[in-house]
């Protein structure tokens, strides 16, 4: 349960659950009041009566005259109401009426003597209701503000007479039924509000997650994104520190491209050192080779003087491609990366190197997935890739192979190229010095062919290094150049 929507809901279905529960406990709590104080009433009220007509019954012979005897009532009935608070009573007769009133726990400034006469209809009608069953009888009549109950039980020594006692029922829960039905109500405003509020709270909040989906899918490839404030605190926290990490990240890459470049400055000054006395060697040697030419055209007759200055012309072609490549080498590269399609790149670098391969009759082939496309700079990367194809026809035997492989890997952002020949292998006392230029094991060599494709290599932020075609270090020779995505 990962997702903020769905907590959101459970907790709203919690709250729910428990207002639901607590009004229910409410109305059981009113209910059990009202009801519990009501039936206490009426218990008193009905004891109260049959108490009275019991001690009448008792005190009375058996052969009692018609007329009761009005002052044993009173008597009784002071005697019995005195124990019964809130209760008032008395006697009613069919043919006379009321015989005898009492309410002696009365709280007002005087004693009570008069039957009440806004309740006397319902005390006659229900002493007539006993008197005529021969039996108890109980009315309750419910007012807005108190259940009026009224009690009446048959004397059995005097016909058409009966003892009657009410009593009423301040309830306060029924004074509470205002009071209830708000608080209920209450109780769901506030789980009408608390959905609101968590559904407005909800749709807030994703809206601003949107809108942060939204910045990341339009950014830019090799950019980070600056997010703007949601107001909201806690996504601001997360915004800010997203920021925050954007710039650190920004400046990283500065310092790492800086790094990158003073690497490729030392590289370079380093590989300067080392060559100078190379390149004054490779140079040397051709001028000596001119200079023994044209001394020796000066001494021959005029017949020989063009195959000297052929030979001359052959020697002045080779310190042409020698300063050519050494100021590649020593220049800087100004990469201008696209999208290449690989498919058709790789092509037009296997059509380059195949008059060479179909001179030496060695097959040129490609293997791998060469449908996708890759972002580099198509012009640095074929001096390289042409160098290292030309360097494995060279090495290939007659008959032999040169494979041409790509791969693009999405998640690493980064495209590698292999060229593999089935030659010799490099020896392995060159390998630690292979990429250095004038670094060769061939007699017509100059070594800056792999010395050029590295700083490629560099230049793109990738790098160029050599494997053995097959793991037992058998022979054959595999060049695997990487180069990211994006151009450092």
């Amino acid at each position: 349960m990962r997702s903020l929507r769905v907590q959101l809901f459970l907790f709203w279905g919690f709250l729910l659950a428990a207002c639901a529960l607590v009004a229910a406990v409410i109305v059981v709590l009113y209910q059990t009041g009202s009801g519990a104080q009501v039936a206490a009433s009426q218990s008193h009220a009905t004891r109260a009566c049959e108490d009275i007509a019991t001690r009448y019954a008792k005190s009375v012979p058996a052969a009692a005259a018609d007329t009761p005897q009005v002052d044993l009532l009173r008597v009784l009935l002071h005697v019995v109401l005195l124990e019964v608070p809130q209760v008032e009573g008395g006697v009613w007769r069919a043919s006379s009426g009321m015989l005898a009133y009492a309410y002696p726990t009365y709280e007002g400034s005087s004693a009570k003597v008069d039957v009440p006469a806004a309740e006397e209809p319902l005390i006659v009608q229900t002493a007539r209701e006993a008197a005529g069953a021969a039996r108890p009888t109980v009315n309750l009549v419910r007012g807005s503000r108190e259940v009026l109950i009224v009690a009446a039980c048959p004397l059995a020594a005097h016909p058409g007479t009966a003892v009657w006692t009410m009593t009423r029922a301040h309830s306060g829960a029924i004074a509470a039924q205002k009071s209830l039905r708000i608080g209920i109500a209450v109780l769901a405003l506030l789980v009408v509000a608390s959905g609101a509020w968590l559904g407005w709270m909800l749709l807030r909040g994703l809206r601003q997650v949107r809108q942060l989906e939204s910045a990341f899918a339009n950014a830019q490839e090799d950019t980070v994104p600056r997010l703007e404030r949601t107001g909201i605190r806690e996504l601001d926290r997360i915004v800010d520190g997203f920021n925050g990490y954007g710039v650190r990240l920004q400046d990283a890459r500065a310092r790492l491209k800086e790094a990158m470049a003073q690497r490729h400055r030392d590289l370079r000054l380093t590989a300067l050192g080392r060559m100078t006395a190379s390149v004054a060697h490779e140079i040397r040697n051709p001028i000596a080779a001119m200079r023994l030419k044209a001394e020796n055209a000066l001494a021959a007759p005029p017949a020989r003087h063009a195959d000297a200055l052929a030979a001359m012309v052959t020697q002045i072609d080779r310190l042409e491609g020698l300063v050519q490549s050494l100021l590649a080498l020593v220049q800087p590269l100004h990469l201008q990366p696209r999208r290449v399609a690989l498919g058709d790149w790789l092509r037009e670098r296997l059509e380059t190197a195949g008059p060479a391969a179909q001179a030496r009759g060695v097959r040129l082939a490609w293997h791998g997935d060469v449908s996708g496309e890759a972002v580099f700079d198509p012009v640095h990367a074929a001096r390289a890739i042409d160098n290292l194809l030309d360097n494995a026809v060279r090495h290939a035997p007659d008959g032999g192979e040169v494979v041409l492989s790509a791969a693009v890997d999405a998640a690493r952002c980064c495209c590698t190229l292999t060229v593999e020949d089935d030659g010799p292998g490099v020896p392995e006392a060159l390998r630690p010095q292979l990429f250095e230029p004038f670094a060769t094991g061939r007699a017509d060599g100059n070594g800056l062919g792999l010395a050029l494709a590295r700083e490629v290599a560099l230049a793109h932020g990738g790098d160029l290094h050599y494997a053995p075609r097959h793991a037992d270090g058998s022979g054959g020779a595999r060049f695997i150049l990487e180069l990211p995505w994006r151009a450092s």
